[in-house]
């Protein structure tokens, strides 16, 4: 049965229905699951947001889940783990709620073609390419929107990974070295072209990394206005956090100039980003929401350019490797059709910040 949010399944990305019910009835357990029976009959649809990772929405009579699972074909090594994102999610849950709680991980490729986990169902708004009706003509909203982003993603930074339990996550020494030379492999691995900015913007990130770096704290990693579910009712109100895939330990600055890239890219071209609304009366601009983040946070931005444009060199390689998988066969989505330009595109834009 869909939903508002959630469509039909899409053509090929069907999975094995039979033999998930089954691992769902035996795993799941009902202790953990507000409201589960497990007599009733599953139906599923699917979320059509996204471009990578596959969402898909599982109901027991009026109880609802969500399936995650990496996208079909091959992929990244390190990339599309769901083990990882629900090690993290297990984590984080209990300290900052606006991450979905997680009920299960299936690590038995057997099941659907690949590992997967089950989490919680939320409700909510999400913004993409067109503002929801509580959103449209209502800058006073937007501009709340805009706060409530901002704050929740210096809320995040504020934790105390130690007092939280959470140092067993990652390794934050030599975090920013190890990001710059794994998003630097796999645009080498990627890359159906050659891209003379991506090449030098690859050798500037490596000759320009930032030395005393702040204390490290939980870094989201793809921190932006579609990955955030807003209270239908009171838009102002964030619901939800999702898309923990890339989170680790590390310099909080790299959540900051993600979503500084697409916030930015909004306001510049439609060819790099799906979410052009902020454009629109009433949302903060980027420099409002840096100053935001400063009086929040009261961290230091000294070194804000060298994560702005490591930020549009990941999300142009973020953006290839989709767009590998489109040349190879591997998925045939026409929302990927064009990616290659938006890679252009966006290594000019990181170029012109150098």
């Amino acid at each position: 049965m869909d939903t508002p949010d959630t469509r039909p399944v899409r053509a090929g990305e069907e999975l094995d229905w039979a033999r998930l019910e089954a691992w769902l009835r035996e795993n799941l357990r009902t202790s953990d699951v507000p409201g589960l029976d497990l007599r009733e009959r599953m139906e599923i649809a699917q979320f059509p947001g996204g471009h990578s990772n596959l969402t898909y929405h599982v109901r027991f009579g009026p109880t609802e889940l969500v399936v995650r699972r990496p996208p079909f074909g091959p992929v990244p090594p390190t990339a599309h783990d769901m083990a990882r994102e629900y090690r993290w999610l297990s984590a984080v849950h209990p300290v900052f709620p606006l991450a979905p709680r997680v009920f299960a991980l299936c690590d038995d490729p057997s099941i659907v073609g690949s590992v997967f986990y089950v989490m919680e169902r939320r409700h909510g708004i999400v913004v993409r390419d067109e503002e929801p009706l509580p959103i449209q003509d209502k800058p006073d909203v937007r501009g709340g929107i805009s706060l409530a982003l901002i704050d929740a993603l210096a809320d995040l930074h504020a934790i105390d990974i130690a007092a939280a339990g959470l140092t067993h996550l990652g390794k934050p020494d030599g975090f920013v070295g190890r990001q710059v030379r794994g998003w630097t492999e796999r645009w080498h691995r990627s890359k159906t072209s050659d891209v003379a900015d991506m090449e030098a913007l690859a050798r500037w990130l490596v000759e320009s990394l930032p030395e005393n770096l702040p204390r490290p704290t939980v870094v989201h990693g793809d921190f932006k206005l579609d990955n955030l579910m807003l209270e239908a009712a009171n838009p102002r109100r964030l619901v939800a956090v999702f898309d923990w895939e890339m989170a680790a330990l590390g310099d909080p600055l790299v959540d900051l100039g993600i979503l500084l890239a697409y916030w930015a890219a909004n306001a510049a071209s439609r060819h790099d980003t799906l979410t052009t609304v902020t454009t629109l009366p009433g949302w903060l601009t980027s420099g409002e929401l840096v100053d935001r983040y400063a009086a929040r946070s009261g961290r230091d931005l000294t070194t804000l350019k060298f994560f702005e444009v490591f930020a549009l060199f990941k999300v142009a390689v973020v953006i290839q490797q989709i767009y590998y998988r489109f040349v190879n066969g591997q998925t045939s989505d026409p929302r990927f059709a064009n990616f290659g330009d938006r890679v252009t595109y966006l290594a000019r834009r990181a170029a012109a910040l150098l």
